[in-house]
Formats: structure tokens, C-alpha cells, sequence
């Protein structure tokens, strides 16, 4: 999904479902990820992988690469059509970061791509936290312009600079259900030419929610600006900062008791599953200090990383 914030606060299309009616530019003009920071974000083992709002699957493509098995999903079907045309995943599901449609401890890696910023903070990381296996973690990733540069920032001018910083907040660093988060950056590099900049432009939530002499007026805008700046036919290479976060699962939930049925948690006392560190969900409030996590073992090929809760 796109990095753009929803500013819009009358009647019009939703901005972070808008991306269906634009797929095609979607797929066309958005750059990928570096593969380095892929493997940053994930490791170098395969491992069970859910991408939440998975897009036409810019990064999936360097997740399946790896050789992680992978389970795609996005709340936009025209965006997954795309996705199940281009990439074998294991599974694709049209589903949201709030409600996640899998068993507890199911993965190693949840991970999102220019999508955390759409989500329900409140009721997405419990959600992330319960399907992720004890040491699994919460991976995030977004592509940047490099705005250091005068003529990037000129485009950002043209085109909207609201991906520009864009990163977990408070919210993920106060969260319970995870420890500390990591960070890293990539640069790389996305060749653009006359015609896929106006995709780029055209797969933008603040461009593709306009009506439609608005949509032209902003084409006729970057086209100005891209022969102004003398390349014509030759293309440019426009310059990207991949920033990437990962925070280790600490807490986690439990799912919600099916009704008349008793539980240990419903009974009053801690909830303890084979994936669930033993603390009930009354005490998370009140543990503010995470331990870092610890490489395992050299004779460990599980290629997680681990909690020490002691």
C-alpha cells in the first residue's frame, strides 16, 4: 500500500482503498526494495511469513526470492489480483492488519511495506502479536525520495512529500507486545522516464482520489517539471532511502475465549500456550522494561532470534 496520510476529512473515496482503481499505474510506476534490506528485514533462513497489505507485491517478490513461504495479504482484491498473477505464494487472503484471519503462533515474520501507517495501532500490534511464534518479530519497511538532493525535492514538491519521514511511532516503542525497536537504511535507485512517472504520480492516494480534471492537472504538472529537467526519452534515476524497523514480539495476547467456554485466563489466573510467554495480560501495563534480545545458540539454525525472560 502507499505511504500517503488520509488528510482528507470530507466525502470523497477512502485514501487507503483507493489503490484498486489505480492498480495498474500501482504495479507500473512504485519502486521495489533493495534486496539487502530484505534480508535485514527478515533473515537469510526461509521462514513463515505473513506481509500485511501486501499491495500488487512490490516487496513480496523479494520475500519469495528468499525463499520465505509466504501468506499475502491486502483489504483490496484488484491489488491481490495482481499479486496472485505475478508470484507463488503459499496463501492470499483479502484482509485487514486488525483482523487477521489465522490460529495464534502462526508465523515467524509479520511483516508491512509503505502499509503500517493505514493501520489501527490500537487493535492491529495486539492482533500482530498474537499470530507471531515466541521470538518471532514485526518487520517495517518504507521506501523514501531522497529529498537531500534539490531536484528530488523539487519533484516532492510537485508530487506530495507525505512518505517522506514516515516511520513507527510512539505507539510501537509503548506498545507491551513488543521489545525495543531496530533500525536500518538502504539506498538504492528507480529508473523513471516520461511514462512511468506519470504512474508514479497516478499511484499516489492524494492523486488517485481526486476527480478526474484534478488527476490531469497534476499529470500535465509533472510532465512540465520532467522536461524541464532536460531528459526526455533517456529517463533519470530517482534516488530512494529504504528505512527499516523491527521489534521482537514480548507479550503476547491471547484469543478471545469462545463464550461459556472457562479458561485459565477467564478463571483468573495467567494464560500459559505452548508460544505465550506466561504473564497475564492485566500485568503487561506494568512491565515497561523489555530484555534485549539474544542471539541463540552457534549450533542453532532456527535463524530467530530469542527473548531471555528470566
Amino acid at each position: 500500500m502507499a505511504p500517503e496520510e488520509n488528510t482528507q476529512s470530507g466525502a470523497g473515496p477512502d485514501p487507503a482503498l483507493c489503490f484498486g482503481s489505480v492498480v495498474d499505474a500501482y504495479e507500473r510506476g512504485r519502486p521495489g526494495y533493495p534486496i539487502d534490506a530484505v534480508r535485514w528485514l527478515t533473515g537469510d533462513e526461509p521462514l513463515s511469513i505473513l506481509e500485511l497489505g501486501a499491495g500488487t507485491g512490490k516487496l513480496t517478490r523479494e520475500l519469495v526470492a528468499l525463499g520465505h513461504d509466504v501468506h499475502a495479504t491486502d483489504p483490496d482484491p484488484a491489488m491481490l489480483d495482481i499479486l496472485a498473477r505475478n508470484y507463488a505464494v503459499t496463501r492470499i487472503s483479502q484482509s485487514t492488519a486488525e483482523e487477521i484471519p489465522v490460529p495464534d503462533s502462526t508465523f515467524d515474520i509479520v511483516i508491512a511495506a509503505q502499509a503500517y501507517h493505514w493501520f489501527d495501532h490500537e487493535r492491529a500490534l495486539p492482533e500482530i502479536a498474537r499470530v507471531l511464534k515466541r521470538g518471532g518479530s514485526l518487520s517495517l519497511v518504507w521506501n523514501t525520495r531522497d529529498e537531500r538532493i534539490p531536484w528530488v525535492k523539487r519533484l516532492g514538491r510537485v508530487i506530495g512529500s507525505q512518505e517522506q519521514g514516515s516511520a513507527p511511532g510512539d505507539e510501537l516503542e509503548s506498545s507491551p507486545y513488543f521489545g525495543p525497536t531496530e533500525h536500518e537504511s538502504y539506498k538504492h535507485w528507480q529508473v523513471v522516464n516520461r511514462e512511468s512517472v506519470q504512474d508514479l504520480v497516478l499511484s499516489r492516494s492524494n492523486i488517485a482520489t481526486l476527480p478526474a480534471e484534478g488527476r490531469e492537472a497534476k499529470l500535465r504538472e509533472v510532465l512540465a517539471f520532467y522536461d524541464d529537467f532536460g531528459r526526455g526519452m533517456d529517463g533519470m534515476q530517482l534516488p530512494y532511502v529504504t528505512q527499516c524497523y523491527r521489534a521482537v514480539v514480548g507479550i503476547k495476547p491471547q484469543s478471545a475465549p469462545k463464550p461459556g467456554v472457562e479458561t485459565a485466563a477467564t478463571a483468573g489466573s495467567p494464560y500459559v500456550g505452548e508460544d505465550t510467554v506466561p504473564v497475564s495480560l492485566s500485568d503487561a501495563a506494568e512491565m515497561s522494561d523489555f530484555v534485549e534480545p539474544i542471539e541463540p545458540p552457534t549450533d542453532d539454525d532456527s535463524g530467530m532470534l530469542l527473548i531471555d525472560f528470566r
